[in-house]
């Protein structure tokens, strides 16, 4: 049995992150019925990834799907541990980025708050030490300069550098008028809030609840289960 769809976030103490979350969830929910579709959490908050999958009957061959714009330590390490504790039977899919499906959404919610797109746009993530990580947020922002035809500068919230205020600064320093920053973070929290302080002349609201991002996470379940 592949009924079960278990969606692993990172875990906030914003409790607005968590609503986020459910409504989101609940879009998926409508594009699978019959699917159990479950949340769990790598940190910070429970349920826990180990402990949601403990709770599965005997029998039932979980999908997780990590709800992660990028294949960090979370993605590569602590998530397959957790299946590893569970016994192997899950199956994990890909994480949701740097799809175009998320980049389309990041594009939608920039597009949402100005009436005439900057002449450059930062793409603020979260940040990571991993390499794999930053090169996937390079990828997502290439497809987003593409797509909105303006040069996109990937930087980050924590960890790694350039810092969302430094690539603001790096824009104007290169002569453009306006900067703008495009939110690479999938709930809002403590990183969203950071961004409101960063020196742009507009700011992004995160990716949230989008029909995009629904409709991604239901194909990786189906891809994996089918």
């Amino acid at each position: 049995m592949t009924d079960v769809l278990v969606a692993v976030a990172h875990g906030t103490r914003a409790p607005e992150g968590p609503v986020v979350l459910s409504a989101l969830l609940d879009s998926v929910r409508e594009l699978l019925p019959g699917v159990d579709v479950r949340v769990a959490y790598v940190d910070v908050i429970s349920p826990t990834l180990e402990s949601v999958l403990a709770g599965l009957p005997a029998g039932v061959r979980p999908v997780v799907v990590p709800m992660f714009l990028a294949s960090g330590y979370h993605v590569r390490v602590d998530v397959p541990s957790a299946v590893a504790s569970d016994g192997g039977r899950a199956v994990v899919t890909p994480a949701l980025g740097p799809d175009p499906a998320i980049v389309a959404a990041v594009e939608a919610r920039l597009r949402s708050v100005v009436g005439s797109l900057p002449s450059a746009v930062v793409l603020a993530a979260a940040g990571s030490s991993d390499a794999d990580a930053l090169s996937e947020v390079d990828v997502a922002a290439s497809l987003l300069s593409m797509s909105l035809d303006r040069p996109v500068l990937p930087a980050y919230v924590t960890t790694a550098s350039p810092s969302v205020p430094e690539a603001v600064s790096i824009l104007r320093a290169d002569g453009h008028a306006t900067v703008g920053v495009a939110s690479y973070l999938l709930a809002p929290g403590l990183f969203q809030q950071r961004l409101d302080a960063v020196g742009a002349d507009v700011v992004a609201p995160p990716i949230g609840v989008h029909p995009l991002v629904a409709e991604l996470i239901a194909s990786r379940y189906r891809a994996a289960a089918g």
